[in-house]
């Protein structure tokens, strides 16, 4: 097992490089020494800059420096619109922000979206899979945006105007945490979280209703009923066991785009998360922060990859042979 591992890890990081040098030769495109000192700087104004954010070296000596500083976790480079603090104090605090938001999403999104998933595929044709259907399509047919619209008015306006208190809120304040986590969670992350929930739930649930289907009518099935195992026992002992591989390559795979879509739940909560964090820095011509947030997204869709093929191994031993 170990030595699966260490051949899916070599096997990915040279892929995280390229990623990384991409990354990094786009972004410097446009001269962003030229972009961030906005309208017509001189030559000597603009080459002082340079020295000062150390893009006069050699494009190859940024790129070893920009991997070293991942790989040793050193964000002490000056960030460029918080000219007072590093780029590990920019990005340190936006973090678990961006985590109270994505991992309870994925959790609850992945176990409803299975459990209907499980119930629409047994009912297969019936009057509760084409209702369970129609609401899954028509979930993945609105847009996201209007799922946080409607989110803010119900689950704040609304709601706080007929109970006569506010559940949650609709803006992030950090002079209003209490101190309590699970209280301060309910009234500025649970929405975010719920409306993430409502909008994963629809492509989730078709995705896992299409893979339980499939199954439904493999021989192994057909066997255990054969020997009188009740429906329970074959759906959740059997099926879902061998469901598993495409279970895991879904979750795995929306981890990193929840991340990534959590921008928008995070500018209109204004939650000091990683998505906010970036959009703001990239606005304010901060290079620094960019390229460095954009190298972490990227470290964590290879981590996610990794983690996936070592649960393939963990579930299917056959997968290291191959």
């Amino acid at each position: 097992m170990l030595s699966y591992v260490i051949r899916r890890i070599l096997y990915n990081i040279p892929i995280y490089l390229v990623i990384v040098l991409v990354v990094m030769a786009m972004l410097r495109i446009n001269d962003p020494v030229t972009a961030y000192l906005s309208k017509n700087p001189t030559e000597q104004e603009r080459k002082l800059k340079e020295q000062e954010l150390g893009l006069d070296r050699p494009f190859l000596v940024q790129y070893v420096t920009m991997l070293k500083s991942i790989a040793t976790f050193d964000y002490s480079a000056k960030s460029w619109y918080q000219e007072t603090n590093t780029v590990g104090e920019v990005i340190g605090p936006s973090i678990l922000p961006s985590l109270k938001i994505t991992l309870p999403a994925l959790t609850i999104s992945t176990l409803l979206s299975v459990c209907i998933g499980l119930v629409a595929a047994v009912n297969r044709g019936r009057m509760i899979d084409r209702g369970l259907m129609f609401f899954a399509v028509v979930g993945m047919s609105v847009s996201f945006l209007v799922f946080i619209i409607l989110g803010q008015y119900f689950g704040a306006f609304w709601l706080t105007d007929k109970l006569g208190t506010e559940i949650f809120s609709i803006r992030y304040e950090p002079s209003r945490l209490t101190g309590n986590f699970f209280a301060d969670w309910i009234k500025f992350y649970s929405l975010p979280v719920l409306i993430s929930v409502i909008v994963s739930v629809g492509y989730d649930t078709r995705f896992y209703r299409s893979v339980i289907v499939e199954q439904t009518t493999a021989d192994y099935i057909r066997t255990a009923r054969a020997k009188g195992c009740s429906q329970r026992r074959v759906m959740f002992k059997h099926l879902l066991r061998n469901a598993l591989i495409p279970i895991i390559t879904r979750v795995m795979i929306t981890l990193p785009f929840l991340i990534v879509g959590s921008l928008l739940l995070e500018v209109y909560f204004s939650i000091p998360g990683m998505g906010r964090t970036l959009l703001t820095h990239m606005t304010n011509k901060d290079f620094a922060v960019t390229q460095t947030i954009v190298a972490l997204l990227a470290a964590i869709f290879i981590l996610s990859n990794i983690l996936t093929d070592v649960l393939y191994a963990i579930v299917d031993p056959r997968v290291r042979l191959s």
